[in-house]
């Protein structure tokens, strides 16, 4: 055989492995990397995400069913609800004006169904109607409660108990220990509420009163009013002991939705959590703000309250008004890591023309009395008097209005 014979046979194994490394090639293009695949996974829910996974029951307490929320919402939804134009109404309020509730308590009657355990409460919540009064005696109610239905403006649903008549959701990391799931016109009243990652929430509840509760080692927020949950009193509590999942997300009292939460509560439009009176209650050892008010929110009163920021780490106010057109009036505040009050413009015209009258209290931070975050058409009123903030009362001149 000659030498040109030769050639082409010596060349067969390396043509051989040519093909056989672009097979590799090939195949390996069609299939995703590693990286690929997480980045496409959905990851689980945290318990500790600001808008709360679902109420978990005891087998004997009546379920709550809520959506799972947080940090799962997608960024899609968070931009349709920032698009989403605000309604004429919102834009035209001014304080004072609106269907407000009456600063009042309501005083309990005389009980029609009594309760001494925890399946006895669940089974007086799942058969309440308008008129009952459920008197809970003391004792430790273990699970998560709600209900869904509803007294009226002339006759009321009552749940009253003393402080010795204690709800304890038993776990810190899930659960509203008590939740008012579209239930409106209740009375809640004495009792304790402890152990949950939320204390109460209302979702799509009018017209309720929830006065002298002690809420207090909670996850997350003390008392949030959601979706939509307007005309409502939240009077005499003692809250405090919130925030021990995260710091970011322990308020006090809590009114309305983030943004970000809008299309899970309310159909991707504002949380119109409107015209809420929140009143004399006594709030501390929050880790984050006392009173926190989201944009969405329209027309409340905020009145008479205490407040102490020592132990805040997750906030830097005592009360963070995003709403527009609520009264901030004649509340006492001590100890701030920065401000005492402020309002924020974090969307559109929210966090407009809301008034702050009549308010006391020693900051003892690096910020501001009352911080307007801009100014838009918010009023500071000269009546104000809050001392040891160390840039002064106010970032804008106060008026007489």
């Amino acid at each position: 055989m000659n030498r040109r014979s030769k050639l082409p046979l010596l060349l067969l194994p390396a043509l051989g492995l040519l093909l056989l490394v672009g097979l590799i090639v090939f195949v390996a293009r069609g299939l995703p990397s590693g990286d690929q695949s997480k980045a496409g996974a959905t990851p689980a829910p945290s318990a500790s995400s600001h808008a709360a996974l679902p109420a978990t029951a005891s087998p004997t307490a009546t379920t709550a069913t809520s959506p799972v929320t947080g940090s799962t919402a997608s960024k899609n939804s968070k931009s349709t609800a920032e698009k989403e134009p605000m309604s004429q109404a919102a834009i035209t309020a001014r304080p004072g004006q609106g269907p407000l509730p009456n600063d009042q308590k309501i005083p309990c009657p005389a009980a029609t169904v009594n309760v001494s355990s925890s399946s006895e409460l669940a089974a007086a919540l799942a058969n309440s109607k308008a008129g009952d009064a459920i008197q809970m005696h003391d004792g430790i109610y273990t699970g998560n409660f709600a209900t869904k239905n509803s007294g009226t403006a002339a006759n009321r649903i009552y749940l009253c108990g003393g402080p010795g008549a204690v709800m304890d959701g038993g776990d810190t990391k899930k659960g509203y220990v008590f939740h008012l799931d579209g239930a409106s016109y209740w009375v809640l009243s004495g009792f304790t509420v402890r152990n949950g990652q939320k204390g109460i929430v209302t979702d799509s509840t009018n017209g309720s009163v929830i006065e002298n509760l002690t809420v207090t080692n909670i996850g997350d927020e003390g008392i949030h009013l959601r979706t939509n949950s307007s005309s409502n009193v939240v009077i005499g509590n003692t809250v405090g002991h919130t925030g021990s999942n995260n710091a970011k997300y322990g308020e006090g009292i809590y009114i309305g939705s983030a943004v970000s939460n809008w299309c899970t509560y309310s159909k991707c439009t504002a949380d119109a959590s409107n015209y809420n009176m929140i009143a004399e209650n006594v709030v501390s050892d929050t880790t984050a703000e006392n009173v926190d008010i989201k944009e969405g929110t329209v027309g409340g009163v905020v009145k008479n309250n205490r407040f102490d920021g020592t132990n805040m780490s997750g906030a830097t106010a005592w009360i963070n008004v995003k709403g527009n057109a609520w009264t901030v009036d004649g509340n006492d505040g001590r100890n701030s890591p920065k401000d005492g009050f402020q309002t924020h413009n974090i969307l559109q015209q929210w966090g407009d023309n809301n008034i702050f009258t009549h308010n006391t209290g020693t900051v003892n931070g690096p910020g501001y009395g009352i911080a307007m975050t801009p100014p838009m058409n918010n009023i500071i009123a000269c009546s104000n008097t809050l001392t040891g903030a160390q840039k002064g009362t106010s970032n804008i001149p106060c008026s007489n209005p």
